[in-house]
């Protein structure tokens, strides 16, 4: 019997990749890539900036050089590339969610067999508390988790080029976080207004940041649980990525209020998310729907999942567009004539 050695190739590249995953986690809690961008490009200088064997760091230098994220040599002297440029420890990076992915989230991926098996979260399991719990007792852990998802955030740029949020409309983002996307949106569209609805204890952080990025004289902040209210008026209402933890149940209740709070039949709902498929799938949503069980125990839906659920609150999906990293925007007009589920 021949074998098939590309497919064996294939296969330890896929087998070894969790060593790939650890050894950049290495360079980001190293800070390698701001060593390299003060000057330091010698594995002698490495080691002595980062309190590591410089035999260790020419193996890992190596691997990193081998693996493109690293350009340059031991000869030559190291430099960084686009790729570790986004490790570098500065707002906007990568850095934490390397960080997180690399530890906590690894950790919690060392229970898949489990988790997969009993529906757990691996997190769970692994920690002995659910995630959200756990960052509420561990501050420093939570801070990392806030950055490492707007440093997720790609996307939110292209958005007001899908959808017009011109013309004095009233944008409410439901569990918008800090208010980063609102934020974006409210500076491609200075007629617009905005409403952040969030749990109390967001609320001064996103006061924070929408104070500080579009000024509070256009924006409103509602604390609030989006499953019992939504603010009233609302020409847009958004949700970005904030259901995958959530009961098919819960979302109905959520869209209904929506279509009873409205303006008038001409307000969308606007559902940003990664949305799955079965036939013929794209790695990077069905990786994030795992990761979501290896963490929290949710999972992304698919189009038609969404489209089902809009449908029960009284919403009928119009447009459909794609967004960078694999997202999609689902823009949904209210059922004419139809009054919301209640």
């Amino acid at each position: 019997m021949t074998t098939d050695l590309r497919a064996l190739q294939e296969a330890v590249q896929l087998i070894s990749g969790g060593w790939r995953s650890q050894a950049i986690h290495t360079a980001a809690k190293l800070r390698l890539p701001d060593h390299i961008e003060a000057g330091l490009t010698t594995d002698a200088e490495l080691a002595t900036a980062t309190g590591a064997e410089e035999e260790g760091i020419h193996r890992l230098m190596r691997l990193l050089v081998a693996m493109g994220i690293f350009g340059g040599g031991h000869r030559t002297g190291y430099r960084n590339t686009p790729v570790s440029a986004t490790l570098l420890d500065k707002p906007g990076t990568l850095r934490d969610m390397c960080l997180l992915y690399g530890e906590e989230f690894y950790t919690a991926w060392g229970h898949a067999v489990q988790s997969l098996s009993s529906l757990t979260a691996g997190f769970e399991l692994a920690f002995g508390q659910p995630l959200y719990g756990f960052l509420d007792g561990h501050p420093d852990l939570a801070g990392r988790f806030q950055r490492a998802m707007v440093a997720g955030n790609f996307f939110f740029d292209y958005v007001p080029d899908a959808f017009d949020f011109t013309g004095g409309k009233m944008i409410v983002d439901c569990g918008g976080g800090k208010g980063h996307l609102l934020s974006v949106i409210l500076r491609a569209a200075p007629d617009a207004r905005g409403t952040l609805l969030e749990r109390d204890h967001v609320i001064p952080l996103a006061r924070e940041h929408l104070a500080r990025t579009v000024g509070l004289d256009r924006v409103g902040l509602t604390g609030g649980d989006m499953f019992r209210a939504v603010p009233e008026g609302g020409d847009v209402y958004l949700f970005c990525r904030v259901l995958a933890g959530w009961s098919d149940d819960d979302a109905v209740t959520a869209f209904a209020h929506c279509r009873r709070a409205m303006a008038g039949p001409s307000a969308r709902l606007l559902l940003l998310d990664r949305m799955v498929v079965d036939d013929d799938p794209t790695v990077l949503p069905a990786l994030w729907d795992l990761h979501l069980l290896m963490t929290t125990g949710g999972r992304h839906r698919s189009r038609e999942q969404f489209t089902s659920l809009l449908e029960r609150a009284g919403w009928q999906v119009e447009r459909v567009t794609a967004l960078p990293m694999e997202t999609t925007l689902l823009v949904a007009a209210p059922h004419s004539g139809e009054a919301a589920h209640r």
